[in-house]
């Protein structure tokens, strides 16, 4: 289990309409070549299979008429604009604790909590359950470059002197103040892992106002909890937090490893020695995981001090934010520098961030990828994200590296 760490995130946005969209697979022509697939099941049901390609989940109220259904029932409703639907039911499966189906849609529906679902019997329709537990969409703002972007302190309610003359700029909040006491006019910052990029222009009391410099050619999606990189300012993190205190005590119950993110210098690690000491957990293994240019540059005079502990040590490259915060071009050197000083320490070496990502997430590896997931052989463990395809994945990956020959011994 990892401990979060100093992470800046962007604060969390109002979340938009509690409503639900899923909409059949069309040609170009419009044509209709695959209805929606819907998993319509009661909330204490469980997960629907693993092996279902599913639009959309829709939880109903009425647990004993659901299981009264069968293979081509169909249900009518009227959607969220008022627009008359159906859905068929083509399969029906036992999960963990009831039944659920897949039902099908072959035009486009926007379903939110209380919508009515009814059967049509011989006296007319008759009401069987509404909808229930919709969430609310997930909202973002879309920034392009020459945007501007207002960073506001995360309790902060009003609006200072800066923003007198910024009307129309987007707007986001970030609840730790390290922030906002570490950056300069001039600086760069990146946000969501580097795929948008500005530059500081002011800052107030509780605000920065940042000038979109770099994201896609039609502009990039910014969320909540989505992190932002400051790798030209000098911050000083409380790099093992106050958080990561408590929820070390979860850890030290529930799992056999830990990861501390974000660790920066000696300090983080002389707190974490005298945290596992005082709950006596000399056999839990640590995990430094170098996501910074300090972490990376410390990394010797941080190995030396934890391995005064009996605790199992090993590292993980965490790619993402190292290569933000270094810039993409010191990523590779960086990478042989890390695994050249824990091959000769005799440190484990973790490799993580991207790795197999297309084939994870859509089935379909690109090339670079592949001769990327090979250079996993040189470490003693790679880490793969989440993602419908994981399994996949996770074969090729062996496959991969059962194929190339060790290049080095590591104990």
């Amino acid at each position: 289990m990892d401990l979060a760490g100093p992470k800046l995130r962007t604060g969390k946005l109002k979340p938009g309409p509690a409503v639900m969209k899923f909409s059949p697979k069309k040609t170009a022509a419009g044509n209709v070549i695959l209805p929606a697939q819907v998993w319509l099941t009661h909330r204490e049901a469980g997960p629907p299979p693993p092996h279902l390609s599913l639009d959309a989940v829709i939880f109903v109220d009425d647990q004993e008429f659901l299981t009264k259904l069968e293979v081509d029932d169909t249900l009518r409703f009227c959607d969220a604009r008022g627009k008359k639907r159906r859905l068929k039911i083509s399969g029906k499966f036992h999960v963990f604790s009831g039944t659920g189906y897949v039902a099908e849609c072959s035009r486009t529906a926007y379903v939110q909590s209380g919508t009515r679902l009814y059967m049509k019997g011989k006296k007319g329709r008759f009401p069987v359950g509404q909808v229930v537990d919709v969430p609310a969409t997930e909202r973002s703002i879309r920034l392009r470059v020459g945007d501007l972007l207002i960073i506001s302190r995360g309790s902060s309610s009003g609006e200072d002197e800066l923003s007198a003359s910024t009307s129309g700029a987007h707007r986001v909040t970030c609840s730790s103040g390290y922030l906002f006491d570490s950056v300069k006019p001039g600086e760069p910052i990146a946000f969501d892992d580097g795929k948008i990029w500005g530059v500081i222009q002011g800052i107030g009391i509780s605000e920065i106002i940042v000038s979109i410099t770099h994201a896609g050619p039609k502009g990039t999606k910014l969320g909540s909890e989505k992190s932002i990189n400051i790798p030209q300012s000098n911050i000083h993190f409380e790099g093992f937090t106050s958080k990561d205190v408590m929820d070390l005590e979860f850890v030290a119950t529930h799992a056999d490893m830990v990861g501390v993110s974000f660790v920066r210098d000696t300090r983080d690690i002389v707190v974490l020695r005298q945290e596992l000491e005082k709950r006596k957990l000399p056999k839990l293994g640590i995990v430094l995981k170098i996501e910074t240019k300090s972490g990376f540059e410390k990394l010797p005079l941080m190995l030396l001090e934890a391995m005064k502990s009996s605790n199992p040590l090993g590292v993980m490259i965490a790619r993402g934010d190292l290569a933000v915060e270094c810039g993409w071009e010191r990523l590779a050197d960086m990478q042989e520098e890390i695994l050249s000083l824990c091959d000769a320490a005799h440190i484990p070496v973790i490799w993580a961030t991207q790795v197999l990502e297309s084939l994870v997430k859509s089935g379909m590896p690109t090339r670079a990828e592949i001769t990327d997931a090979a250079n996993g052989r040189r470490v003693s463990c790679v880490m793969l994200n989440k993602g419908k395809h994981v399994a996949e994945a996770v074969s090729t990956l062996d496959k991969i590296l059962r194929r190339i020959p060790p290049r080095r011994e590591q104990t």
